[in-house]
C-alpha cells in the first residue's frame, strides 16, 4: 500500500506494548460520514453528532469500561438531507436513501440519523454483505437515542455502539442462545436470552460464566451498558482485516 493511501485510510499500528506487558492493540482509524435526515424542525442538531462519535470513541476505546477494540471514529462530514418520506420511514427508503447519500469504500462508516419505531432504533449491514450489495452499506440509527435524545433509558448514544458492533461483525452476546457457536466469541459467556433493563447477576446457560449483562451487544439499558471485550475486540479486527480494509 502506498504512503497515500496510508494516509487516506488512516489505519496504523501501534508499536510496542502497553502499561500491563500486554501486545499493543492496532489502532484503526474509521471515516465517518454522518446523514441527517430531517423533517421540518425534527431532526439531530450537529452538537448531538459530535457527542455522538465523542460517545463512540469512549465505547471503543474501553473509557467506559472493558477492552479498547483499537477502533476510532474520524468525522469527516455532516450532510443535511430534508425528507419527511426518508425520515419517518428510513426502512421503506432504504434504497434511494443510501444510494444518493452514501459516500466512500468499504472502509468508510456511513452513519444515517432519521427516526424509527421504538421496537426498532436502529439496523446496521454486516461486513460480508459489502461485496453484493456496496451501495448499502451503513448502519441507520433513531437520533432520538444519540446523547441527550429524548429517548428515555437510550439516550446516551449506544444505540450507535451497538449497531456499528454489527457493521463491524459482531453478532449479539445471546446468538443461538445456549448452543455452539454462540457469538462466536469465546469470552463471551453463552447466554439464552436478551437481557433487558439494568439486571443485575444472571446466568442463564449451563456453561461456565455469568451472562454478559453490561456488554454492548446486549439489549440493556444504556446506563447499564459498559464493555467489549478483548474477543469481540479480535473479531472485529479479523472482519476489518478481511472485509474492510483497504486491499482486502
Amino acid at each position: 500500500m502506498s504512503a497515500d493511501l496510508r494516509r487516506r485510510f488512516a489505519s496504523r499500528v501501534e508499536a510496542g506494548r502497553d502499561r500491563h506487558g500486554r501486545k499493543a492493540v492496532e489502532t484503526v482509524i474509521v471515516p465517518l460520514w454522518v446523514h441527517v435526515i430531517k423533517d421540518g424542525a425534527l431532526g439531530a442538531p450537529d452538537a448531538a453528532v459530535r457527542q455522538q462519535v465523542a460517545a463512540l470513541n469512549a465505547a471503543y476505546g474501553g473509557k467506559v469500561g472493558g477492552a479498547d477494540t483499537g477502533f476510532r471514529f474520524e468525522l469527516k462530514g455532516i450532510t443535511h438531507t430534508a425528507n419527511s418520506e426518508w425520515f419517518r420511514d428510513p426502512v421503506a427508503n432504504e434504497e434511494p436513501m443510501k444510494r444518493k447519500l452514501r459516500t466512500g469504500g468499504p472502509e468508510t462508516l456511513n452513519l444515517y440519523l432519521a427516526q424509527l419505531s421504538q421496537l426498532v432504533l436502529g439496523y446496521a449491514t454486516y461486513p460480508y454483505w459489502y461485496k453484493d450489495e456496496p451501495q448499502l452499506d451503513g448502519v441507520v440509527i433513531d437520533w432520538r437515542s444519540m446523547p441527550g435524545g429524548p429517548l428515555v433509558n437510550f439516550n446516551r448514544g449506544f444505540t450507535a455502539v451497538h449497531e456499528i458492533g454489527h457493521w463491524f461483525g459482531l453478532v449479539h452476546t445471546f446468538e443461538n442462545g445456549c448452543e455452539a457457536p454462540g457469538d462466536f466469541v469465546d469470552d463471551t459467556p453463552p447466554e439464552a436470552s436478551p437481557s433487558s433493563g439494568c439486571p443485575g447477576r444472571r446466568d442463564s446457560c449451563p456453561a461456565p460464566g455469568d451472562d454478559p449483562v453490561r456488554n454492548f451487544m446486549d439489549y440493556g439499558y444504556d446506563r447499564c451498558m459498559s464493555e467489549f471485550t478483548a474477543g469481540q475486540a479480535a473479531r472485529m479486527h479479523e472482519m476489518w482485516d478481511t472485509y474492510r480494509r483497504s486491499g482486502a
